[in-house]
């Protein structure tokens, strides 16, 4: 005789356990990087936008402002996911 498996679709996932001030520790932390990158990148769109010139000025060993600015960016959201990493907590 053939019995098919039952899947209980309510049940908690494992990873769905976590206690909820540890996820809302997590999240908190996350908005406010995300709003420190935000900010940092908001500063490069404005400085492109309404400041070409400036952005077009050597700035760092011959390179520009708008391309130490960008490679900025990129280094700052990689220490910005090493923060998150490094502050948010399992349990």
């Amino acid at each position: 005789r053939f019995t098919m498996a039952v899947i209980d679709f309510n049940a908690p996932a494992a990873h769905e356990t976590e206690v909820a001030a540890v996820v809302a520790h997590n999240t908190r932390t996350g908005v406010r990087l995300f709003l420190v990158y935000v900010m940092f990148y908001g500063g490069f769109m404005a400085l492109s936008a309404f400041r070409p010139v400036f952005m077009s000025k050597p700035f760092l060993l011959g390179a520009n402002l708008a391309v130490v600015y960008g490679f900025s960016l990129i280094a700052a959201a990689l220490v910005l996911a090493l923060v998150y990493m490094a502050t948010c907590r399992k349990s």
